[in-house]
């Protein structure tokens, strides 16, 4: 046929390659969790729709200065341990390409790959209400996120024994007020300020890697249409504090629907997440209740 040669919605192969490597890269590129940098990411096999995590207790080490007895064994201890389940969702996102206009396939692509990606985040968000609470100072409903916050969750986190590396998303609602305290005289003429001033990238305040995201609020990280009773300002937590899941990455299908004169494009992703070991991170928020 002559319409084989048109990349159009009637030409499948051209359909699928184009769609399927923007949606790939739209997700991965719009969501701060899905790549399992921030927040690791379990692989699920395939036909499963839970991932157990284990949480493995702290041991203790002997110190040896001499041997006790000739040919004795160094005394075994035995971790305990707890089973974390998360169960997968599906994050789906359809549309449908008819054969004729000039709707471009990369374009179908971008759009369902975020709509996944917001979705993923949003739960990777729900989870992180999870952790271990600390309300900013100042009257009800009023606090501002300030330094000093950052300062007392790292302290809570380092001292519940937790070295690893650090992760704080911050809210877009409180992003603004910090960089007000960033911008004040303290940090007048350094590095961190001219950078945060200049472009809004904090990089790291003390020890921890900023980010911001839109998700981190009240409605997102509730029962949707159930707000909380706090004001989420910034999440701050280590590697070990939260754990995704998720089955087979990002997905793409595309089918033909005769009654629509098109094809279907459904991307999807099964995923879910859950904090792990909530004394690794905390939440900072404004208690309106």
């Amino acid at each position: 046929m002559a319409n084989s040669a048109y990349a159009s919605g009637i030409n499948l192969d051209a359909l699928m390659v184009n769609t399927k490597a923007a949606t790939v890269y739209a997700a991965q590129e719009s969501s701060l969790y899905l790549s399992g940098g921030i927040v690791p990411m379990v692989n699920v096999p395939a036909g499963s729709i839970t991932a157990q995590v284990p949480v493995m207790g702290a041991v203790t080490a002997t110190k040896l200065s001499a041997e006790a007895a000739p040919g004795v064994d160094l005394d075994a201890v035995l971790p305990a341990d707890v089973k974390k389940q998360i169960t997968l969702d599906l994050h789906a996102a359809r549309s449908v390409v008819r054969d004729l206009g000039g709707v471009d396939p990369q374009e179908i692509g971008r759009i369902l790959g975020s709509a996944v990606a917001k979705s993923a985040d949003t739960t990777v968000t729900a989870a992180m209400k999870d952790l271990t609470g600390q309300e900013m100072a100042g009257a009800a409903g009023t606090a501002d996120l300030a330094l000093a916050d950052i300062f007392a969750a790292v302290e809570t986190i380092r001292g519940n024994g937790e070295t690893g590396e650090l992760f704080g998303i911050i809210s877009t609602n409180h992003y603004a007020k910090l960089l007000e305290a960033i911008g004040n005289n303290a940090f007048a003429g350094g590095d961190f300020q001219t950078s945060a001033m200049r472009n809004g990238f904090f990089g790291k305040i003390a020890g921890v890697n900023c980010f911001v995201s839109s998700y981190l609020n009240n409605t997102d990280m509730g029962v949707p249409g159930t707000p909380l009773t706090i004001n989420p300002a910034m999440a701050v937590f280590s590697g070990d504090a939260l754990r995704g899941a998720i089955s087979g990455g990002i997905n793409l299908e595309i089918e033909r629907r005769a009654a629509a004169v098109g094809f279907d494009v459904v991307a999807s992703a099964a995923m879910g997440a859950d904090t792990i070991d909530a004394s690794r991170g905390v939440i900072i928020h404004d208690d309106q209740s």
